[in-house]
């Protein structure tokens, strides 16, 4: 049987759902697919608040197969960010092309993002995440083209646009201007 698998086959676990819980598609039930991940690829990272400046460090995955950049509802109503409305809502669809549980994406945050002396200011969507606080996605992979080692995991941002070091300049001038304290753990991550 291992023969007749193509690559993605073997690079993923085929799982049957449960009489119960599985639909019926043409008279047959339905096989879902998960992955099982050799590597995935996670950064401590620094988001701070525009208005206040307050900043909390967060895990974050990076993920190729997300469309755009997401933190978790819960993770952002936490720690007191600024939630923006969107002019319309945002369906949310799975891997397989249902519509989400947790329902559309309503709201967006805007913050300074902190990585290694890289600095950014971005806009996230506000969805559920499960475990995971906040998902840096294709966009952000694609402008930025980081150097990813898939053996360590360790992330380099040697590609930036120059918008990203025009933003690296502004902050320094402003943490400068502002003699903002900075902490220990604030300090290990933008450096």
């Amino acid at each position: 049987m291992q023969s007749t698998m193509t690559k993605a086959q073997q690079s993923g676990v085929w799982i049957r759902v449960p009489k119960s819980t599985a639909r019926k598609r043409s008279g047959k039930r339905e096989m879902r697919r998960t992955f099982k991940m050799s590597r995935e690829v996670w950064l401590n990272i620094g988001l701070e608040k525009i208005d206040t400046h307050e900043g909390i460090i967060v895990k974050v995955l990076l993920d190729s197969s997300v469309t755009k950049m997401f933190i978790n509802r819960k993770t952002a109503a936490r720690h007191g960010f600024k939630l923006q409305k969107l002019d319309r809502p945002v369906a949310v669809r799975n891997v397989d092309g249902t519509n989400n549980s947790a329902g559309a994406i309503t709201h967006w945050i805007e913050v300074n993002m902190y990585y290694k002396g890289h600095v950014e200011r971005m806009k996230i969507d506000v969805c559920d995440l499960g475990r995971t606080k906040v998902i840096l996605g294709m966009p952000w992979l694609q402008a930025h083209n980081p150097e990813i080692n898939w053996k360590t995991g360790e992330v380099k941002i040697t590609r930036c646009l120059p918008l990203c070091e025009e933003n690296k300049g502004k902050e320094e001038k402003r943490t400068k201007k502002e003699k903002r304290v900075v902490t220990l753990e604030e300090e290990k991550i933008v450096r």
